[in-house]
């Protein structure tokens, strides 16, 4: 692989021309459209020639006609039968402006149409300053750049490398646009893991769409694993994404690898469902976190009231200020019936965050009581460029394996026990991450990417064994399920004596009023985990300390929760008294020994 990080800097250099005439945060207004034209330029160039000498042999044929012959030429969906290439755009520099326009212009509609998202137009106005040369500079150092030898998956290496460094300038959320790509390797492995006889055959074709598509990172790397795998085998993608930048750079990686770009699709998924009448086979993304989704709330809450389970947010809506379930109701909405696969990264609250008959809650209770969650799997901290929190891989589907149906894998990949063995002398790596020798951003993990014994080849064999072991626990669905009581105790008189209402019922005592979440699973005493009443559980565990107490069952409510760093924890003994003394006294010792060298 070329070094990407090598490329992204010479083009990081192209900024130092814009310094002074632009703020540091409107940089990626003047890079990004003209790393797509020069990536574009890079790629036509070797039938430049051919394109300019058929154009004057069909220039009374039809638009559609000239266009389905141009592109035959190139062998891409796109050309450009402009006479302007980069390096000719030099040739004029009193120009450059006039010839610029013309180039972009020469550009099939297709392609046109992603520039258009830039808004490029305002910034080769800007830069037409007659009293300096900096566009025709800008011009010049893209020219000296060459992209063409990039392959897909390294140009968009690049784009998410150039928008981090943009985002960091303008203290914006890098992680929003793009995921590490390890991340998207382990996702679309376990994704595709399942159906690995299915996809060997000649001709197959699947689909795959991201609802947060960003620059298309992993659509690109969900169709190159496919392709890989089996290069007889077609993955179309499909994708949405709310930000114009990361929209036109998705639009042109798809262009150029010959997938149809009309099936990205611009604008909040949330408000506008751009593939509203499409099922996919399969389906990844990577939500921001806790997104705010106020600005949508009536568009949400009206097809909520009026659709219901006909619409995609049946199940219910979780807080205004983080709207991760409401992306993943979106993709369930969009699996087919014959079976699709989901993958999708959250951070913690979705696991936990919301008690019984919350819409947090009423979600989680909808998928798990369907069946479709399949796996979770906790990532090791610090994988994110925007954050250092814990994150996890939801895996959903709609068609279990007889062997996992009813049941949900949890596989906890964070590598913290392997830093305690590690720190023991009892291991001499960690199998789930490594630790960068740079970090970017709040990335200062990464996922190792070779054999089965580390990193994602490791993780896929946790998921794909589908045993129990110290990293991975398989539980029924109903372990996740509780019930929560509110358990009253008598109201009485300063005689002690209990009150009753004109029916002879005992009024509650609302200072004494309390609520128990039951689990609908407990352990036995042979540690086998077997079902639950909320009778007995009230019997055992409440009657015999509140012996008055009864429970008020029109309160009750069904709740569900996915508590994973408890199903993971081990008890540690606490330290002997004299270790611990010991310490202490050492401790002194040395405090005693720097305050003679103070006073000295």
């Amino acid at each position: 692989m070329i070094d990407f990080k090598e490329k992204a800097n010479l083009i990081w250099q192209v900024a130092d021309l814009l310094r002074g005439d632009y703020k540091q945060s409107d940089y990626g207004k003047v890079i990004l459209p003209f790393t797509v034209l020069r990536r574009l330029d890079c790629v036509l160039e070797p039938t430049k020639n051919k394109v300019l000498a058929e154009l004057s042999k069909i220039a009374d044929k039809p638009d559609r006609t000239k266009d389905l012959i141009l592109n035959k030429i190139t062998g891409y969906n796109f050309h450009n039968h402009s006479k302007y290439d980069f390096k000719k755009l030099l040739a004029e520099p009193d120009k450059v402006a006039a010839n610029l326009r013309n180039f972009i212009n020469g550009f099939s509609s297709n392609a046109r149409e992603i520039i258009e998202y830039f808004e490029f137009e305002k910034q080769i106005d800007r830069m037409d300053d007659p009293k300096s040369d900096i566009l025709f500079q800008v011009v010049s150092k893209f020219a000296n750049i060459d992209l063409s030898e990039m392959q897909d998956l390294e140009m968009g290496y690049i784009f998410e490398e150039l928008i981090r460094r943009f985002a960091e300038l303008s203290n914006e959320t890098a992680g929003e646009h793009f995921t590490p790509r390890e991340v998207i390797k382990l996702m679309v492995n376990i994704l595709f893991a399942a159906d690995n006889d299915a996809l060997t055959k000649d001709g197959i074709v699947k689909t795959l769409y991201d609802p947060t598509s960003g620059t298309g990172g992993m659509l690109s790397v969900a169709e190159r694993h496919l392709k890989e795998f089996n290069p007889k085998a077609e993955l179309k993608v499909f994708g949405q994404e709310i930000n114009p930048e990361s929209y036109a750079i998705c639009k042109s990686d798809m262009l150029i690898k010959g997938q149809n770009p009309s099936n990205i699709k611009f604008g909040n998924t949330f408000t506008v469902d751009g593939l509203e009448d499409e099922k996919f086979d399969y389906m990844l993304s990577n939500p921001p976190f806790g997104v705010d989704w106020k600005k949508a709330e009536k568009i949400i809450t009206d097809e909520y009231e009026k659709k219901g389970f006909a619409g995609r947010f049946g199940a219910g809506l979780p807080r205004i200020n983080d709207g991760s379930l409401l992306f993943l109701q979106h993709m369930i909405s969009k699996m087919k019936p014959e079976g699709s696969r989901i993958g999708i990264v959250f951070n913690g609250s979705p696991l936990f965050t919301g008690q019984a008959g919350s819409g947090e809650s009423e979600i989680r209770k909808w998928i798990i009581e369907n069946d479709w969650l399949e796996a979770i799997i906790a990532l090791p901290d610090q994988l994110f460029y925007n954050t250092g929190i814990s994150t996890y891989i939801w895996i959903l589907n709609n068609k279990k394996s007889a062997k996992r149906k009813g049941k949900i894998q949890l596989i906890n990949a964070t590598g913290t026990k392997e830093d305690e063995l590690i720190s023991q002398g009892k291991l001499s790596f960690n199998r789930f991450y490594a630790k960068m020798t740079k970090s970017l951003g709040n990335k200062r993990k990464e996922i190792a990417e070779n054999g089965n014994t580390k990193g994602i080849g490791f993780i896929t064999k946790l998921y794909g064994e589908y045993e129990e072991n110290e990293f991975c626990k398989i539980f029924p669905n109903d372990f996740f399920g509780y019930w929560r009581i509110t358990v009253e105790q008598p109201l009485k008189n300063e005689k002690w004596q209990i009150e009753k209402d004109k029916n002879g019922k005992k009024k509650p005592d609302p200072n004494l009023r309390d609520s128990e979440n039951i689990p609908f699973m407990r352990y036995n005493e042979n540690k086998k985990l077997i079902p639950q009443t909320i009778e007995e559980y009230f019997k055992r565990e409440v009657k015999p300390h509140l012996p008055e107490a009864w429970i008020d069952e029109t309160k009750t409510k069904t709740g569900y929760e996915i508590n994973f760093t408890k199903y993971f924890y081990e008890f540690k003994p606490l330290r002997p008294l004299e270790a611990i003394k010991a310490d202490i006294l050492a401790l002194e010792k040395e405090a005693e020994e720097i305050e003679k060298k103070v006073l000295i």
